[in-house]
């Protein structure tokens, strides 16, 4: 059975690209006669606000969408995230990194960084690894000092470890309009952040963590979003994770080309309501 998820986090008002996705996801679920699943992705407590939650529920609802109950909220479960982190210290995948952005930008500019390994990650340069070799005495100084830090993973030492090569199945479409079996290449996204020193869990950790736990068997996400799975199906290889499938589909654009966002204050769904669309003027906005 297809299982699909929306998972938007309540740090704003949904906007016409969540609308997109979620209608994605809920109608390869309902095309399928599968389950589709509403998740609140909430693990980061300084921006997410109750009112958002609320504003998200009441926007699906309005367009149309119907969810499984209960909703789940990762703010309840960071046991399950600590227990997948443990996991990975236990195999030595795990190390911890005090680096400002500062002292990477400029490691950056230093050492110089593959192009290709920028353009795969869309989220800039991976980090160079300045932190991974520190001496057990620097770092028990450090972690005892209470400096702040990240805890990463150190991605050759996994890659080491699996023994092989990771794919994953697309059926939708790449940025370059991949689809089908997929090469997964994580080493090009670095060391990525699992956790940090105020914050139980990444999304990149939840993210694999939630889908096991509600059976998701169909990841639906926008395109910008493609070079995640990366990082993403190594992580679910090293907690001995299932795995999924991946649909990624086309952004939802505004007129000058960028994709809608939270960040550039993009019309929201709430403030398109209280103007008057109706849910069918909305689905007509964003197109099939």
């Amino acid at each position: 059975m297809i299982v699909t998820r929306f998972a938007p986090s309540p740090t704003g008002f949904l906007h016409l690209g969540h609308a997109y996705a979620a209608e994605f996801a809920f109608d390869a679920a309902k095309e399928a006669n599968g389950r589709f699943l509403l998740r609140i992705e909430d693990i980061d407590r300084t921006r997410c606000r109750p009112e958002f939650e609320q504003a998200i529920l009441e926007d699906l609802g309005w367009l149309g969408l119907t969810w499984e109950e209960p909703v789940r909220r990762q703010s309840e479960h960071f046991p399950d995230y600590a227990a997948a982190l443990e996991r990975l210290r236990r195999k030595g995948l795990i190390y911890p990194c005090f680096c400002t952005r500062k002292d990477i930008a400029q490691e950056i500019a230093r050492a110089g960084i593959a192009p290709m390994a920028a353009e795969l990650s869309g989220e800039g340069p991976p980090y160079p690894g300045i932190c991974r070799d520190l001496s057990a005495e620097d770092k028990a100084e450090r972690l005892a000092a209470g400096r702040p830090y990240a805890l990463r993973l150190d991605s050759g030492r996994a890659m080491a470890l699996v023994g092989r090569k990771i794919s994953f199945e697309e059926r939708g479409r790449g940025p370059n309009g991949e689809t089908g079996a997929q090469l997964a290449r994580p080493e090009f996204l670095g060391d990525i952040v699992l956790a940090r020193k105020e914050c139980p869990a990444s999304y990149h950790l939840a993210v694999v963590v939630d889908d096991a736990l509600q059976g998701v068997t169909l990841v639906t996400r926008g395109q910008d979003l493609f070079p995640a799975t990366h990082i993403q199906r190594l992580l679910q290889v090293l907690l001995d994770l299932p795995e999924p499938a991946y649909a990624h589909h086309r952004l939802i654009l505004d007129e000058a080309g960028r994709k809608f966002s939270k960040r550039d204050k993009s019309p929201t769904l709430s403030s398109l309501r209280q103007a008057g669309l109706t849910p069918q003027a909305v689905k007509a906005m964003i197109g099939p």
